[in-house]
């Protein structure tokens, strides 16, 4: 997900939420401490951009709370990306949490 410095301010343009998108992933994948080939991390990417393009408001909204973030990244991204890394759920989901810091 994204931060921005303002309450209010307007939302980080598609290359801005996509990067930061990127940047979560690959933080969670390091806390996994396996092996994810690049193709399943490429297709986690682009499958956690689409929920947060589709959440965005909410998001936006609420953008300083990260427990909620990560309530809301375990419901709607986790199951879909656990079973793409082929990776347990919690595992990821506690992952996620370390390095979002939710």
């Amino acid at each position: 997900m994204y931060h921005t410095k303002q309450p209010g301010g307007k939302p980080p343009s598609p290359r801005g939420i996509r990067r930061a998108c990127s940047k979560e992933l690959y933080r969670t994948a390091k806390r996994l401490k396996q092996f994810i080939p690049p193709e399943a991390v490429k297709q986690g990417e682009e499958l956690y951009y689409r929920k947060v393009i589709g959440n965005l408001i909410w998001i936006h909204d609420n953008y300083s709370n990260k427990k909620l973030l990560c309530d809301w990244w375990e419901k709607e991204v986790c199951g879909e990306i656990a079973e793409l890394w082929q990776v347990p759920e919690r595992q990821l989901a506690s992952a996620f949490r370390d390095a979002f810091g939710g």
